[in-house]
């Protein structure tokens, strides 16, 4: 069987669990299409770990962040808040989501790994949402990651990294011994 036909029966296998995440993630809007001018620059920033601020304040009112969340856009290196009619320039320190929680899913000896973010992004890793780890070179300290949308990641939370931490395995194809995890048949290097 070759690789590609592999990969699509695994993800047949786990098509109602990719359905149900869709359906139960957060609904975005077509911010993709909107391409208004530039408005400026906003005073909100998104912390490593997820936190809103607002001229310097969290923001308290979790509805407002999940909607900010939702118009979200990336362009090269900057985010920005969009609207049919309006662009704003916000900052973000690392990564603008925060990734709360994961699931092990199995199905005939495979995995899947759905994650959920602070705002309500539910999403399985695999090949359209592949994880990935960088390491801090002065403090050796991992950073784990996972695509959550449109070029956005979502910086996963310690406690779900040290979960995925306990179920790493060494990879089958690796020429070393890296450990990491699998999820809908694709392997992600955990060290």
């Amino acid at each position: 069987m070759n690789t590609m036909q592999h990969q699509a029966d695994i993800e047949r296998l786990f098509a109602d669990v990719i359905d149900q995440r869709a359906l139960t993630s957060t609904r975005i809007p077509p911010v993709a299409k909107w391409n208004p001018p530039l408005s400026g620059d906003i005073d909100i920033r998104i912390a490593r770990y997820g936190q809103w601020f607002h001229e310097g304040e969290l923001i308290r009112r979790e509805a407002l962040v999940r909607v900010f969340s939702t118009i979200l856009k990336r362009e090269g290196d900057d985010y920005f808040l969009v609207t049919p009619a309006e662009k704003w320039r916000i900052k973000v320190d690392d990564a603008p989501f925060s990734i709360i929680a994961v699931e092990r899913i199995f199905r005939d000896g495979r995995q899947a790994l759905a994650f959920e973010s602070s705002t309500g992004d539910k999403l399985v890793a695999g090949a359209d949402h592949p994880l990935r780890l960088s390491v801090d070179l002065q403090t050796g300290e991992p950073s784990p990651y996972v695509l959550v949308r449109d070029r956005m990641e979502g910086l996963i939370a310690r406690t779900v990294f040290y979960e995925l931490a306990q179920w790493a395995e060494p990879g089958a194809e690796t020429k070393q011994a890296v450990h990491g995890v699998y999820s809908l048949g694709e392997f992600f290097p955990l060290e």
